[in-house]
């Protein structure tokens, strides 16, 4: 890999990880905390776990179709923005409902498809698995290291406040996209027979 690519792909992992990081850290705990709030049911607990998931599928193919359009920076920089407004419903929600609000906001920034399509962009056809091999150990020592900071922040924020906190890293992996992700050439891909 070129320094260029290398640093590409690195910020471009740290934005990916820090969004995920955000994501699993209330796995751990969640389900605790469910208990107590206002008309949850195992079922309702459950929805709000799962809202994430389902908003992020329905999203993830026209947030890549806006990142052709509008260009990848300004669409990932989009979605993470969703993603920590979800953040804060969740973290100020007192009902189950609020939260599955919250968690299906933060699923529907749907950044995948147009983090992966920049990391293309920006990484010659011969160094692409290796980009998206590192992009891709990012989530799984996001995951690695959320399932063991989750519970100790439960002890010292709650989970409100890992809601914030999610916020929070979803508006620095925001500054990661402008400050240290290069704009590459041209990352307009035509779509339906443009030319």
């Amino acid at each position: 890999m070129t320094s260029l690519e290398r640093r590409s792909v690195s910020a471009l992992a740290g934005v990916f990880g820090l969004r995920m990081l955000g994501l699993f850290l209330i796995l751990p705990v969640f389900a605790l905390y469910a208990v107590d709030l206002e008309g949850n049911t195992a079922f309702l607990t459950g929805v709000a776990i799962g809202a994430y998931g389902l908003t992020q599928a329905i999203f993830q193919i026209p947030f890549g179709l806006m990142s052709d359009k509008f260009g990848r920076k300004r669409v990932i920089a989009a979605g993470l923005l969703i993603f920590a407004i979800g953040s804060v419903v969740a973290a100020m929600a007192d009902s189950i409902n609020g939260v599955i609000i919250g968690r299906a906001l933060q699923g529907t920034g749907a950044i995948a498809a147009a983090v992966i399509a920049l990391a293309s962009d920006l990484t010659r056809e011969e160094q692409r698995t290796k980009a998206m091999a590192i992009i891709g150990m990012t989530i799984g020592l996001a995951f690695f290291v959320a399932l063991m900071l989750g519970p100790v922040l439960d002890r010292s924020i709650g989970v409100p406040g890992i809601f914030w906190l999610t916020a929070v890293l979803a508006i620095a992996a925001i500054v990661v996209v402008y400050k240290s992700v290069p704009t590459p050439v041209a990352s307009h891909v035509p779509v339906g027979g443009e030319t």
